[in-house]
């Protein structure tokens, strides 16, 4: 008697991947909305950075540009993660996903930095929206980067262990997406609250 031949195994769903996108795409909506009200006040109270910004503050430009441009070396190292993986490159891609973590914990830093040399708390007694969206902001991209650097963490574990091959890979291109869209979010948190104000 003849029979049918076994059906391929199906392929596995890219699980991981499709919820690191909805989380991204979340992400995005996040820190949109936080944005739009941002502009809006800053609308509001004159669209000028003199009548929006608390008297006697000053917002250092060296802290934000340096998380700009290591937030931009993280993403690429979380590309290069992605593509030593790829190619069966164990080492290369622990490597990356390491120098991935640093950097986060760098921006972390910076953004510490920022934060005391702004000098500005956190409820002003003349009730001012400025510092209360800042600190929401940046306080919400800090929380933003920490899951970054623990996701980031969690995939070097992983992948030092074997975890991850030329043919599965699923986990580290999740990371790298998460990466891009924390490089992505910050660079327009750059721009509207670091360089416009």
């Amino acid at each position: 008697m003849l029979a049918l031949p076994a059906a391929p195994a199906p392929s596995r769903p890219r699980m991981l991947l499709v919820a690191t996108a909805v989380a991204c795409a979340a992400g995005t909506m996040l820190f949109g909305g936080m944005l739009g009200v941002y502009l809006h006040f800053r609308n509001e109270a004159g669209g000028k950075t003199v009548g929006w910004l608390p008297k006697g503050s000053h917002l250092p430009a060296v802290p934000a540009n340096t998380m700009l441009v290591t937030m931009l070396a993280a993403s690429v190292m979380a590309q290069w993660a992605v593509y030593a993986t790829a190619r069966g490159d164990r080492r290369g891609g622990g490597l990356a996903l390491t120098l991935t973590a640093l950097f986060g914990v760098l921006v972390i830093n910076a953004q510490a930095a920022l934060y005391t040399q702004f000098k500005q708390p956190l409820v002003p007694k003349d009730a001012s929206a400025y510092n209360a969206l800042f600190f929401t902001i940046t306080g919400t991209f800090v929380a933003a980067v920490i899951s970054g650097v623990v996701f980031a963490g969690v995939v070097a574990f992983r992948s030092f262990g074997g975890r991850y091959s030329v043919r599965e890979h699923e986990g580290v291109s999740a990371m790298a997406l998460y990466w891009h869209f924390l490089t992505a979010a910050f660079a327009v948190v750059w721009y509207v609250v670091y360089v416009t104000k």
